[in-house]
């Protein structure tokens, strides 16, 4: 480590539901083929406020102090062992997970499907809601000025915005229906229109989202007073990222033959689909689960102007207010993307 880095850090440690707590921790030494960031900035996501408030999802339990935070972008200060990919000083985008590299899915290029994936603020996996972090040189993604270190940070929700897109082929003239219009569904939204759909509508119930959805390009529609039902045209693409049942139920049957759903939002465990309209329209339905290869893809998004990014952003707090940017959602009906700022 160099000399003038420090020794100890601060990190937002969550010891239980609803108890976070800001405390020192050893700063990481990168290893081999590692870079050591500075974490300049970092989304909160809905599985962090999940982790938060019920100390676990499904099978993924929080038994021991973990720190949170998934979603980073910041500064390489220092090298390990046997790197070649970046130079101090560089700024980047983390993507959080890290595949063996050798187990058959990494083999065929979904990495994402690693069974022995390790992945930021997954149990027992500390996350980045701290100030520096160890990160393997081959997920550091070098990113250009023009990006800020919000919008590097939200590179990973937009990364689930591309890569649902792959998932539904998304192509020129198709069209897009998107259901939910949060960080997710706004990304997802935008990374349609760029990949050439002639048009994208967006459902929500909340003003603020529906007027943002509006600005970045879509169709934004209101559902609690227009239903699904009332669309002008059968989407041939749907993007699921309320993870409601009865939404997903309602955008299902609105879907034109042959056409292809992606869920990405996480609801219940089970949600019943109407399967008479999935069988006699052939649709495809399938899931989603984090990405793989699509970070430059985000970059170029980003950078472009193609997606924005920074409008998503309502909310900053310092690192010892972890804990108020993971409720804020909850509380300001506004309130879109929180980011983290752990340096402050």
């Amino acid at each position: 480590m160099p000399p003038h880095l420090p020794t100890t850090m601060r990190a937002a440690v969550l010891h239980g539901p609803e108890r976070l707590v800001v405390e020192e921790r050893p700063v990481p030494a990168p290893g081999p083929r590692q870079v050591l960031v500075r974490v300049d900035a970092v989304g909160t996501c809905g599985s962090d406020v999940h982790y938060y408030r019920h100390g676990r999802i499904g099978d993924f339990v929080v038994d021991a102090p973990m720190v949170l935070g998934h979603e980073p972008s910041g500064t390489v200060v220092a090298l390990g062992p046997g790197t070649t990919r970046h130079e101090v000083g560089g700024r980047v985008s983390v993507e959080p997970g890290t595949p063996c590299g050798t187990c058959t899915e990494c083999r065929l290029g979904r990495y994402n499907l690693c069974p022995r994936m390790v992945f930021y603020a997954t149990p027992p996996v500390d996350g980045v809601f701290c100030e520096y972090a160890a990160v393997h040189e081959e997920f550091a993604h070098p990113v250009p000025d023009t990006l800020g270190d919000e919008a590097a940070a939200l590179l990973e929700p937009l990364s689930v915005g591309v890569w649902s897109c792959r998932k539904a082929r998304v192509a020129p003239g198709d069209r897009v229906l998107v259901t939910g219009a949060g960080p997710i569904g706004l990304v997802a939204a935008q990374t349609a229109l760029a990949f050439g759909a002639s048009e994208v509508v967006i459902t929500d119930i909340v003003p603020q989202r529906l007027a943002l959805a509006r600005e970045l390009g879509a169709t934004a529609v209101d559902v609690s007073s227009t239903p699904l039902a009332g669309l002008s045209y059968d989407p041939d693409v749907l993007l699921e990222c309320s993870g409601v049942p009865a939404v997903i139920g309602d955008a299902v049957r609105a879907m034109a033959r042959a056409g292809r759903a992606v869920l990405i939002g996480m609801g219940g465990d089970e949600v019943p689909l109407p399967l008479a309209k999935v069988q006699n329209y052939e649709l495809e339905v399938t899931g989603t689960f984090r990405y793989a290869n699509t970070w430059p893809t985000a970059i170029a998004l980003a950078a472009s102007g193609r997606v924005a990014l920074d409008p998503l952003v309502t909310h900053r707090f310092g690192l010892a207010e972890t804990e108020r940017a993971l409720t804020v959602g909850a509380e300001d009906p506004t309130a879109i993307k929180s980011v983290v700022l752990p340096q402050k």
